[in-house]
């Protein structure tokens, strides 16, 4: 029994797409044949089908690095051998606007969770085929330039006295930050499953305030199901 995700493991297929929305697990199913339901319990819902003739499950994950772990350790005792984040992103070079697509190659890890798992040397790294295969399928699908490096996780998303390590790691060449990549990464290391993300870039977190914040636009829902192509593409190469 995978208890968190309430399922069984050979309801887990070897490739799964993970997001952090449940309901971007709707729209993903809306690319992908022989749609079933598994399970839904808190944020994480798991659906399996099909994608060029091969078994897909995709399970979301909520927001954040702790609950995403759970996800993570439970879709890989299922069974996982590849999984491919689908996600959004700030911005963290001017040059990467709204809509853009980031794939990441490693993340630092300002996730607050990982050092619990192991040593902060540890590197949080994609898996070179699983990245080099988003890259080809983007490449091919989308009608911009694709960019591909070093993202930031973080744990927080509303800053407090402290700041938030931004424009820090902006100036380090970060390309964007979300909140989960490098919980994946790690993890998936650990177990020597191949992981990799892509991420729809929805909105600029250099100076970022959070209150303007708005990723419910046009622009990036195209981003989101681009990305989203690009990955039930990349992971059945």
């Amino acid at each position: 029994m995978l208890p968190i995700l309430k399922t069984t493991p050979d309801k887990i297929n070897d490739k799964v797409i993970v997001c952090g929305d449940p309901g971007r697990v709707d729209k993903i199913s809306k690319f992908i044949d022989d749609v079933e339901e598994v399970a839904y319990n808190r944020e994480y819902k798991v659906i399996n089908g099909k994608y060029n003739g091969q078994a897909i499950t995709v399970v979301s994950h909520g927001v954040g690095a702790a609950g995403a772990a759970v996800c993570f350790e439970e879709i890989i005792k299922g069974g996982a051998k590849e999984i491919i984040r689908v996600g959004t992103a700030g911005s963290l070079d001017l040059k990467i606007k709204d809509g853009d697509i980031v794939i990441s190659e490693a993340a630092i890890r300002e996730d607050g969770l990982t050092e619990q798992l192991i040593k902060k040397e540890y590197p949080a790294v994609a898996d070179m085929d699983l990245t080099r295969n988003l890259i080809s399928a983007a490449n091919d699908i989308a009608d911009k330039q694709i960019q591909s490096g070093i993202i930031l996780t973080v744990g927080a998303f509303y800053p407090e006295i402290e700041a938030l390590p931004n424009n820090y790691y902006s100036e380090a060449g970060a390309l964007a930050v979300e909140m989960e990549a490098s919980v994946l990464f790690v993890i998936a290391s650990l177990h020597g499953v191949a992981a990799s993300g892509i991420f729809a870039i929805d909105g600029i977190a250099i100076d970022f305030d959070a209150d303007s914040y708005n990723p419910h636009r046009d622009k990036v829902d195209e981003a989101i199901k681009n990305s989203s192509i690009i990955a039930l593409e990349a992971i059945t190469l």
